[in-house]
């Protein structure tokens, strides 16, 4: 049994089996599914063919082929989706959202740290120190060639795809610090998986939160004020993006705070459910 699943079976039993069954991943989808996982000690990506994962030989983001070799996805332990030199984030890109505030004229930017960034299954942990914790469902773009300068109708061209993640966020230190590194980037705070999918409408689909089963977000991503090829150009004029970099797009609606022992699913339609349980520190 490998660890994802040992430590899925003391926190929340049950939880892989339903990430596993849950008719949204089951069900054919538009799109690849690339999923970054360890097996026998050996890190590999694969693409999903259901419950399989079919191991690549290559680079994800360079030159690869599909190989003979399957693994069944209850036998794998699932990773963060990459590697990224950098994560970043878009604060205020929903309206609903922002409520009475001004849109952003440009997409409004900020770094996560990648020592935050956690996979499926694995627990959000609540700092000893930190009140008011609060999830955040979002779209995130997963880089696949390298973007300098890249005008938004070349943006496309340098995505590889999309993953669910969660930008976990300790709204007092947000609101009380002078930067969000702590807020946004203390460790577990960057939920990301469980998969990579290419070839979906990144701009038109469903993204749902639900804490304890209850839907506590729902909004599509058509209606974010900055659409995936905006945000990617407009970092891209500021930092280069590497293969594999991250960039979380915003969260929509209101948010709430988390308390240990809950049960955290971020859903992006064609994508999956990114499952995390929600523990105190130690």
């Amino acid at each position: 049994m490998n660890a994802c699943r040992s430590l899925v079976a003391i926190l929340v039993p049950g939880l892989l089996a339903a990430l596993l069954s849950t008719p949204a991943l089951a069900a054919e989808k538009k799109g690849t599914k690339f999923a970054r996982f360890e097996v026998d000690g050996v890190v590999a990506y694969g693409i999903v063919e259901g419950d399989r994962v079919r191991q690549i030989d290559g680079d994800l983001f360079g030159r690869w082929k599909p190989t003979d070799k399957t693994h069944a996805l209850a036998d794998v332990k699932l990773l963060v989706p990459t590697v990224p030199t950098k994560v970043l984030a878009c604060a205020g890109n929903y309206k609903s959202h922002l409520g009475d505030a001004a849109a952003h004229p440009y997409p409004e930017m900020f770094f996560k740290v990648p020592s935050c960034l956690i996979a499926c299954c694995q627990p959000v942990v609540i700092p000893k120190d930190a009140t008011n914790v609060h999830y955040e469902a979002e779209l995130v773009i997963v880089i696949g060639r390298r973007a300098k300068n890249v005008p938004v109708d070349r943006a496309l061209d340098h995505v590889l795809g999309v993953t669910c993640g969660n930008d976990i966020s300790a709204r007092d230190w947000q609101k009380n610090d002078v930067q969000w590194w702590r807020a946004k980037g203390s460790d577990t705070f960057g939920p990301c998986g469980p998969w990579i999918v290419s070839g979906v409408d990144y701009d038109d689909l469903l993204l749902e939160l639900r804490q304890n089963g209850e839907v506590r977000q729902k909004e599509r991503t058509s209606n974010m004020e900055h659409g995936v090829a905006a945000v990617v150009s407009w970092a891209s004029r500021h930092v280069t993006l590497e293969p594999g970099d991250l960039i979380f797009t915003g969260t929509a609606g209101k948010t709430s705070a988390i308390e240990p022992g809950d049960v955290l699913e971020v859903e992006l339609e064609g994508v999956g459910i990114l499952k995390n349980p929600v523990q105190a520190a130690e």
